[in-house]
């Protein structure tokens, strides 16, 4: 039977795939935040509304796919913030941690700690029940261990000694000997849904149970463990190039997210002066106004899309950045490459179009092709270099005789293994993704670049007439 008193909301930040939760019990006024975002007023705001505290963060984990607020709230109310006790002594700054099958009481409503390492050895889900230890749980939030319809991959910390199949195995008990053996009624609240690099096969759904998952995920079906290994450890994306930074940013006492509205307005000559001092510009305009005429050496990321992710696919950590955007964007810009870490924007450029106009020496266009215009390509070009920067599960479905797989998270990487001097051509899935890795290669000196206008979908479609 639920309790009255429990107040539950979930967050759902679409951009990056990312669900928080805030969990409060409204007879003692006490409350929780789960893996939040780094923009924390918003949590601040309901909990004062519905005559709440927050208390305590709880963390399921070191995520590496956003840069989390744990540090605001701490700062903000005082919060203490809690992991499983496999975190202990792995962290800079104070935290409570918190044992398998350990209770932390908000009044009636309880929370249970489970250790359940395997998509990270510290990783941890929370049952919550509304009435006491010994009631019927109502909810798991189950981080990034079990997702509507996938498990949290077990690879992303091989580059730092952890075996992707040790964690495997680990998952497996994880998941079978500990979640699911919660009822079947109980609700499941993953960190993430589709879209999100932690998985392959996440749902668009944001919330289950753990009836529905045991008899729809894949993950989930009946196998024996080494079945299991190879079920979550093939086919995985690659991860995106800022994911081992953030991380390991979330393990550290950094500086706080300060939300000033100030951002340094620049001149052209003042975004041309930190272009040669190795500063990144990031154009966040849709990829046909970037294509129609663009700042030379900019990086076309549009806005629209997931462009925190992309902006981490596409240059180091820790790189200043300058921004272009449509008016009234650069807050917004800024706002969603603070949540990932990236905190070096040191300006903006003023009134891109007029500035275009104005400095037409500065600015050049990008090549894209319509389908029929690249099938010629394809016939006429020697040497042509053609790369497809989709994911591997995107590519095993079907690609473009000739091309070569290199996805967009290992661009920046692979760089020294396309000549230059070559006629390149990259194509994705729709055409975002291209334009993005199209300017990349521009921006690193490549001279003949094009992409695909409608990606791999509109040439698919074209053969199949």
């Amino acid at each position: 039977m639920e309790n009255a008193n429990m107040f539950l909301r979930q967050y759902y930040l679409q951009c990056l795939s990312h669900a928080s939760y805030l969990v409060g019990d409204r007879s003692t006024g006490k409350a929780i935040v789960i893996d939040p975002q780094r923009d924390v007023d918003q949590y601040i705001n309901d909990a004062t509304a519905e005559g709440l505290t927050i208390t305590s963060v709880f963390e399921t984990h070191f995520h590496a796919d956003f840069l989390s607020g744990h540090l605001e709230l701490a700062s903000k109310v005082g919060a203490e913030v809690v992991y499983g006790k496999s975190a202990e002594g792995r962290v800079d700054f104070p935290i409570r941690t918190m044992q398998h099958g350990e209770h932390f009481s908000l009044g009636d409503v309880d929370l249970e700690v489970l250790e359940t390492p395997g998509h990270t050895p510290e990783s941890v889900c929370i049952v919550v029940r509304p009435n006491g230890p010994t009631s019927t749980p109502h909810a798991v939030f189950t981080g990034d261990t079990l997702f509507i319809g996938d498990v949290g991959r077990p690879d992303l910390l091989s580059a730092v000694g952890f075996s992707a199949d040790d964690l495997a195995h680990q998952l497996y008990d994880s998941l079978h000997n500990k979640l699911m053996l919660l009822p079947d009624a109980t609700k499941v609240y993953p960190a993430h849904g589709a879209g999100s690099a932690c998985g392959k096969n996440l749902s668009t759904e944001t919330v289950s149970t753990i009836g529905e998952q045991r008899r729809t995920n894949y993950a989930l079906a009946p196998m024996k463990v080494d079945q299991f290994v190879e079920a979550v450890t093939q086919g995985q994306s690659v991860a995106p190039l800022y994911f081992l930074f953030a991380a390991n940013k979330n393990r550290q006492a950094h500086e706080l997210y300060a939300d000033s509205g100030v951002i340094k307005q620049l001149s052209i000559e003042g975004v041309l002066a930190e272009q040669a001092k190795g500063t990144v510009v990031i154009d966040s305009r849709d990829d046909m106004s970037f294509a129609a005429g663009h700042l030379r050496g900019s990086i076309n990321v549009g806005l629209s899309g997931r462009f925190a992710e992309y902006v981490g696919e596409v240059m180091e950590p820790g790189t200043a950045i300058v921004l272009i955007g449509d008016s009234g964007t650069d807050a917004e810009a800024k706002m969603r490459l603070a949540r990932i870490g990236f905190d070096n924007v040191v300006g903006v450029l003023v009134d891109p179009v007029k500035a275009f106009v104005e400095n037409p020496d500065h600015v050049e266009r990008m090549s894209r092709l319509s389908v029929e215009a690249f099938n010629e390509r394809i016939n006429t070009v020697r040497n042509l270099n053609l790369i497809d920067i989709r994911n591997s599960g995107e590519v095993e479905q079907g690609s473009i005789t000739g091309s070569r797989h290199i996805s967009l998270p290992s661009l920046l990487k692979r760089l020294d293994e396309i000549d230059k001097s070559d006629p390149v051509v990259v194509f994705c899935a729709g055409g975002y993704r291209s334009s993005i890795a199209a300017s990349l290669l521009k921006s690193h000196g490549f001279t003949d670049v094009s992409d695909l206008i409608g990606g791999y979908s509109a040439w698919s479609a074209l053969q199949a007439l």
